[in-house]
């Protein structure tokens, strides 16, 4: 039985050497950078406690509308709607702040 499986897999072996052909493999082309990638130089702000995540959320949203990943009625709209978080937090009210900007994004779909 083992004579089997030896001259099995040595079959199978050439079977699949023969496969393999002496012609050259076209070069890979680069692909082009598509225009909805977001820079190299992007950063995100920084910045703790409501203020610093509020930031780097509209930082994000900026970015997607300058990529393509939203319209400017979205952004607009996602813009708006940050007003009530940046209230919450001007008055010191963090854990409001972070509440409503989690509803913010998650209506938005971001997570």
């Amino acid at each position: 039985m083992t004579l089997f499986r030896s001259a099995l897999a040595l079959c199978g072996a050439l079977v699949l050497a023969g496969c393999n052909t002496a012609a050259e493999a076209p070069a890979a082309q680069p692909a082009a950078a598509p225009q909805y990638v977001t820079r190299s130089d992007f950063r995100l702000p920084e910045g703790a406690g409501c203020s610093g995540e509020i930031a780097r959320f509209r930082a994000v949203m900026d970015n997607d509308l300058q990529t393509g990943h939203v319209n400017r009625e979205v952004h607009g709209r996602v813009i708006a709607d940050l007003r009530g978080p940046e209230q919450a937090c001007a008055g010191g009210r963090d854990g409001e702040a972070r509440s409503a900007l989690r509803t913010v994004k998650s209506r938005y779909g971001y997570p």
